[in-house]
């Protein structure tokens, strides 16, 4: 999860000329900004008690001219609400430039133990599970304390709030919108996390190991005392991911090497390597009711971190809403992309417009001047979703949209086929898998989770012999898959524990580009786009509690739900499936033996495995999607 600061997400980055160069263009940026912040805003600084005495530092920034009244609007952070000091102002005020000219009351909070705030900061923080009357905190107590004292003690506003924040504040967000209080109308919770077993460091219980390691290296570090300052990042010694990762060995190494264990959401991420109730509990899903009249979730379908987050919520929210508006927006954007840049391109994927700059003028903006100003909101669906391959905005009245339940079965000469196999007898493909030679996750590795790996072209991988890859004939017309998909496959290892990672990609033409967009993004002739990605941690087949090892050379079910995808594979096209065992360093190695922790993996227990995966009549292979009803 990439920190948040002025309103978009840190990147991490290891070349230096790079760094220096952002910094530079930051500190002009900044200084431009804060002249055109500073004349339209004013800025106070609060420290806001909770119900149990603990306070929060709070940065409020009120329009200086006489429009008022206006409403209020809320991000709460663990990212810091710096720059600190009545008389600093931060980059940008609010969601967008747009929403700052028109002109609300924006508020920011550093969370309790974060910054400024007192308190003691709690990763995910439980929810109470119903409010308490006394001393019990969570972060909807925190947000309901928040709104009732702004509604007390800062003048000029409307007496209507509302609340956004990406990735982490995302989340704050979304849990600020429980048990809502009721001047809380609107709320954004955009890229949040739901749960962390399923977003950001897990998929499925594997670990994405560079992510969670960088991120905690800084994030993860003590604050014993309030602070303006940021954690120092992690310096790697080689810009080499794949090289650092890999020689690290075992993740029992990380604390003797590197962590000394001062990083304590580390030690607890070690602790508890399977869905138990530490991850239970931090899972948000459960304890979303009584909500706000107005919900917007926001997500990106390449985000790299948190996926899972926004589909999940509105999915959850659109459940249990007795009323109100519940609405869903999916760009082709990476992580917290459509809050930053043009939004017209991830990698080498162009999508032919500027889709942020249309989601902050014909979505957002006009989501919080009518719940929170009162202005007319025409045609605004429950859905708002970008189709990719054809590169258009479609409207749902609901996600996901009706359609034909359609499988494709993996069959002989590495096709793919609509029809199940009819052969009888066991059929298999089959590769090694050795820990010591993982498969790449992406063609250019830095120490990083790159943000292009969920779009980028996966003939690197294609050419590798532990890798399967599966392909139709090209589509004799436009196919598009819009909902859920659902990887059903038996398989067997000839060790005790494997991971099983399934790639949906599409497949362009051999004579090249077929879509103008792709014009100037070079030679696009035979590119695998990724489309979507997960991975399997086969211990978690039958239950995510308690695991339980494979028998060696024995078939078992495997059942990986992908996250929904919205994708027209253009006729000439060709539906390309690949499944692999090692997806490095992006997910930590499977040693191939069952542990009970991998956490505290022995170098001995990394061994080179055989891989089946089956395609008879008894034990087919599938993907099963949902074809579109135009």
């Amino acid at each position: 999860m990439l920190e948040k600061r002025d309103g978009g997400p840190r990147q991490y980055t290891f070349k230096y000329f790079r760094v220096v160069l952002l910094l530079l263009l930051a500190v002009l940026v900044s200084s431009q900004a804060a002249t055109s912040a500073g004349r339209m805003y004013s800025k106070a600084e609060y420290r806001i008690p909770m119900r149990d005495g603990v306070e929060l530092f709070t940065a409020v920034y009120i329009p200086r001219s006489d429009n008022g009244p206006f409403p209020i609007l809320l991000n709460r952070t663990p990212y810091g609400v710096g720059p600190y000091g009545a008389d600093r102002f931060p980059t940008s005020l609010g969601p967008s430039s747009m929403l700052m000219e028109d002109e609300y009351i924006f508020v920011y909070q550093d969370v309790r133990g974060r910054y400024m705030s007192g308190g003691t900061f709690v990763n995910m923080r439980p929810q109470l599970g119903e409010r308490s009357g006394g001393q019990g905190i969570d972060e909807s107590t925190d947000t309901w304390d928040t709104i009732d004292w702004l509604l007390e003690n800062v003048s000029g506003h409307n007496g209507k709030v509302g609340m956004w924040g990406i990735s982490y504040p995302g989340f704050y967000a979304a849990a600020g919108m429980i048990d809502a209080h009721p001047s809380l109308i609107a709320v954004s919770p955009q890229a949040p996390i739901a749960d962390w077993f399923f977003d950001d460091f897990h998929h499925h219980g594997a670990f994405f190991l560079p992510h969670g390691f960088n991120f905690m290296s800084s994030f993860g570090q003590p604050r014993p005392e309030p602070t303006t300052e940021r954690a120092p990042s992690f310096e790697h010694p080689t810009p080499d991911g794949y090289d650092f990762f890999l020689r690290l060995g075992s993740l029992a190494n990380v604390n003797p090497l590197y962590f000394h264990d001062r990083i304590a959401f580390w030690n607890e991420m070690a602790a508890h390597p399977n869905y138990d109730e530490f991850w239970q509990a931090r899972n948000i899903l459960p304890h979303l009711r009584n909500l706000p009249e107005a919900v917007l979730v926001v997500g990106g379908w390449f985000d790299a971190e948190d996926l899972y987050g926004p589909l999940n919520i509105y999915k959850t929210a659109e459940e249990r809403r007795e009323g109100g508006y519940n609405g869903l927006v999916m760009g082709p954007w990476s992580h917290g992309l459509w809050a930053r840049g043009r939004g017209n391109s991830l990698g080498d994927i162009r999508f032919g417009s500027d889709t942020s700059e249309f989601y902050q003028e014909e979505i957002e903006f006009p989501f919080f001047s009518h719940y929170l100003k009162g202005r007319e909101l025409l045609d605004f669906p429950e859905a708002w979703m970008f189709m990719t391959g054809s590169n258009e905005w479609r409207k749902f009245d609901q996600w996901p949209p009706e359609g034909e339940a359609v499988s494709f079965y993996l069959s002989d000469d590495f096709t793919l086929e609509k029809e199940a196999p009819e052969v009888a007898e066991p059929v298999w493909d089959e590769y090694w898998n050795d820990p010591a030679k993982p498969v790449p996750f992406s063609r250019e590795i830095d120490p990083g989770m790159t943000r292009e790996y969920m779009i980028e072209d996966q003939r690197f991988a294609a050419r590798r012999p532990d890798v399967l890859a599966y392909r139709t004939k090209p589509l004799d017309q436009d196919l598009t898959l819009a909902g859920p998909l659902l990887a059903d496959l038996w398989v067997s290892t000839s060790g005790s524990a494997a991971d099983w990672i399934v790639k949906l990609i599409d497949v362009f033409p051999d004579s090249g580009p077929d879509w103008d967009s792709f014009a100037d993004a070079g030679e696009m002739g035979g590119y695998q786009m990724m489309v979507r990605s997960e991975v399997s941690r086969g211990r978690f087949r039958n239950s995510y509690e308690p695991p339980a090892p494979f028998q060696p050379g024995v078939p078992a079910r495997i059942s990986l739900p992908l996250q929904d995808i919205l994708h027209t594979f253009k006729a000439g096209h060709r539906i390309m499936i690949q499944i692999q065992s090692s997806w490095f360093p992006l997910v930590d190695r499977n040693p191939g033996t069952y542990v009970d922790n991998i956490f505290f993996a022995e170098e001995a227990d990394f061994v080179r495995t055989e891989q089946r995966v089956y395609r008879s009549r008894e034990m087919p292979s599938r993907l099963e999607v949902t074809v579109m009803e135009e």
